[in-house]
């Protein structure tokens, strides 16, 4: 049994969603040649670099604000040991206090590492747009 009749089989000819095609290849629907699209009038795929950089401005602005409340815990917390030296809870105050700077730190770190690794990304992502974008105009007949 072909492909097209196992999948038949299993879906019916007339399930949607079931058809697949390259962009470039011919489809019952628009005729085929460059750019095919199941007859929706647009590529199937639109693409920029805009979500990265988008996504990196978050990265920095997560770092920004976790760097932020990294110093203003560490702010507040100035002298809460020597004044609350003797009571029970002194111990498990900075039991949390170091978990929550440990956190903080990682989120920070973590989150400025992300920022660069979007950014690169990003233009890696557009240049290679670039070029593509070149070799398609350059193959395609004048």
């Amino acid at each position: 049994m072909a492909l097209n009749e196992k999948w038949a089989e299993l879906f019916g000819h007339d399930s949607p969603g079931t058809g697949m095609n390259l962009a470039s290849a011919a489809t019952p629907v628009d005729g085929g040649g460059r750019g095919g699209n199941s007859g929706r009038g647009g590529p199937d795929l639109k693409v920029g670099q805009g979500p990265w950089t988008t996504a990196s401005a978050v990265a920095n602005g997560l770092h920004t604000s976790s760097a932020t409340a990294l110093t203003e815990m560490n702010t507040a917390s100035e002298g809460v040991t020597g004044a609350t030296e003797g009571f029970t809870s002194t111990a498990a105050l900075n039991e949390i206090r170091t978990s929550w700077k440990e956190r903080l730190s990682a989120v920070r770190d973590e989150c400025a590492r992300l920022e660069g690794a979007l950014k690169s990304a990003g233009k890696e992502f557009g240049e290679q747009e670039a070029r593509t974008k070149q070799r398609f105009e350059g193959e395609s007949p004048k």
